[in-house]
């Protein structure tokens, strides 16, 4: 890992990169235009994109303006360990969650995360010991059907348990939104208002990103130092701004039809950090038919990224491995990325902090579960031993009657430098093994591949499958809830809202025209391991 303080840096390792980002790494110090953003000009993304970049560019400041959160996080985390609460538990989804697993998974402090309606996974996290357990939970507007099912759930728990719920739960919210008012009203903890003028995947360095970590005992002071560092050469009109050459090489390439980016770590010493940036990086430029996809993997040598085509660029986040590699701090590195990613908004022609697709989703979900809650009488498809399947109309062949044939449709269903999109409503935790989908079927199918866990993708690349290139197809994984959890005072549980979410989303995918093929486990492990097994079969 780099050391505390050292700059960010971005080094290009091939030729042709290199000599399509420098014409634009020109124009983009001509223009002036990391001063600019440094400054919070509004004007950079054109006069469509005004309004609501005016309001969305106090990212650029934050390793300055987070810093009085610092002694209010430390006194808390002190009052609380006096109690011997020293379990934290975090309720958020998308920007709420990601930034705090990547600080702490660096970091080595424990932090759970519940960004899931899978109740397996819910249920794991209820039965850590409540009596040393503090609730965050985090959400701009606390409207977030997920982080208000988990905030439900968990004050049931502690009172079940005797244990004053108000006095175990904090909140991250935005000043004057409606979690604000009846957070106060219901007299929990500590209220934690966050900066209101930052987009939830730019907030890595707010009240979002550093309340939990700082209470789960990472040192948050280190990372505002580092982006602090950072800043002082990403905000520079110059060719060497690590930032302007990322955007640069991305929109380059970008250009001549290389629209993803694979990721893999490379050494940096940071946990997850794929993951984080995927929602960046995906959420903002997935729009108006165009963006960058980001494809997370393993490592160096994962299918997609060793045999990355045409349609690819590399990057190796570390000193080392691919087109790209970028090196730093993981302050550092937030920041970079966020500079990169809204000056490639710049490139691309489009607004880097809207996410006009997300909400599609959501609202179909919502309309699933006000429907009567009946039988399900979709029939599938075909039956392959202890999986289901179900095929949206249009692209699966007449007479295909295996798992098989179904899942080598699918991969033929793509046009050439399409793309696959694995999509599991499974529990990350239990059934963490299905993460190995993604190579497998990669390497089978030949088509650069994601993997997501549902609901979190859809606070993230969601935007893109919608929004972005429409080249994808997708799989979606659910599964048999044996033990379901009632979410208190709502009409549904756990496993429904689950359902009603992956069912909404792939609506919304077949009325945008793409091919779907949902799996349904009857037996989660049986199913996983026919699965894994029927992708030998499968290709392209």
């Amino acid at each position: 890992m780099a050391n505390p303080g050292e700059t960010v840096a971005v080094t290009i390792n091939d030729q042709r990169l290199t000599e399509e980002a420098a014409p634009l790494v020109q124009l983009l110090v001509d223009d002036e235009v990391a001063s600019k953003l440094a400054a919070q000009d509004p004007t950079l993304w054109g006069p469509e994109a005004e309004s609501e970049s005016a309001i969305r560019l106090s990212w650029t400041t934050l390793h300055e303006t987070s810093r009085p959160l610092l002694a209010e996080i430390d006194a808390l985390r002190a009052e609380l360990r006096a109690e011997g609460v020293d379990r934290v538990v975090l309720a958020g989804m998308g920007g709420s969650s990601l930034a705090p697993e990547v600080i702490t998974g660096t970091a080595g402090v424990p932090l759970v995360v519940l960004d899931t309606t899978d109740p397996g996974q819910v249920a794991d996290a209820l039965a850590g010991d409540l009596s040393r357990t503090v609730l965050v939970v985090s959400s701009k507007s606390g409207s977030t059907v997920e982080t208000d099912s988990h905030r439900r759930i968990f004050a049931a728990a502690f009172a079940a348990e005797g244990i004053d719920a108000a006095s175990r739960i904090v909140v991250v919210t935005d000043p004057g939104s409606p979690m604000e008012a009846a957070s106060v009203e219901a007299g929990y903890r500590k209220v934690f208002r966050a900066d209101p003028n930052v987009g939830g995947r730019y907030s890595a360095l707010t009240a979002f990103g550093l309340v939990p970590s700082g209470l789960a005992g990472a040192d948050v002071a280190a990372l505002l130092d580092d982006a602090a560092e950072a800043a002082k050469v990403l905000s520079a009109d110059s060719p060497d701004n690590p930032a302007l050459v990322l955007a640069s090489a991305l929109g380059g390439a970008h250009a001549r039809g290389a629209e993803k980016i694979v990721i893999a770590d490379t050494g940096s010493g940071i946990a997850g950090f794929g993951d984080w940036a995927e929602q960046l990086v995906a959420e903002s430029t997935g729009k108006n038919g165009t963006g960058l996809l980001p494809v997370v993997v393993d490592k160096a040598d994962s299918p997609g990224f060793a045999d990355a085509g045409e349609d690819a660029t590399t990057i190796g986040v570390g000193p080392d491995g691919g087109a790209i590699s970028v090196s730093g701090s993981l302050g550092g590195q937030f920041l970079l990325w966020e500079y990169a990613t809204a000056v490639v908004g710049r490139l691309l022609g489009i607004n880097p902090f809207d996410q006009p697709d997300v909400e599609a989703a959501k609202k179909a979900a919502r309309a699933l579960l006000d429907a009567p809650q009946g039988d399900d009488t979709t029939k599938p498809s075909l039956v392959d031993g202890p999986i289901e399947v179900y095929a949206s109309e249009g692209w699966l062949p007449e007479g295909t009657d295996s798992l098989a044939g179904a899942l080598t449709a699918l991969v033929e269903a793509a046009p050439e430098f399409g793309y696959v999109s694995i999509q599991a409503y499974l529990d990350r935790l239990d059934d963490a093994s299905a993460v190995l989908l993604r190579s497998e079927l990669a390497r089978r199918g030949g088509l650069q591949t994601t993997f997501g866990w549902g609901p979190r993708f859809l606070h993230s690349t969601g935007q893109y499958h919608k929004g972005g290139h429409q080249n994808g197809v997708f799989l979606q994984i659910t599964g048999v809830v044996e033990n379901d959890l009632e979410v208190p005072e709502r009409p549904y549980t756990l496993g429904v809202l689950q359902r009603a979410q992956a069912l909404g989303d792939g609506q919304v995918l077949i009325e945008h025209g793409r091919p779907v093929l949902r799996l349904h486990f009857t037996d989660r492990a049986a199913g996983l391991a026919h699965l894994v097994n029927v992708l030998t079969e499968v290709s392209r």
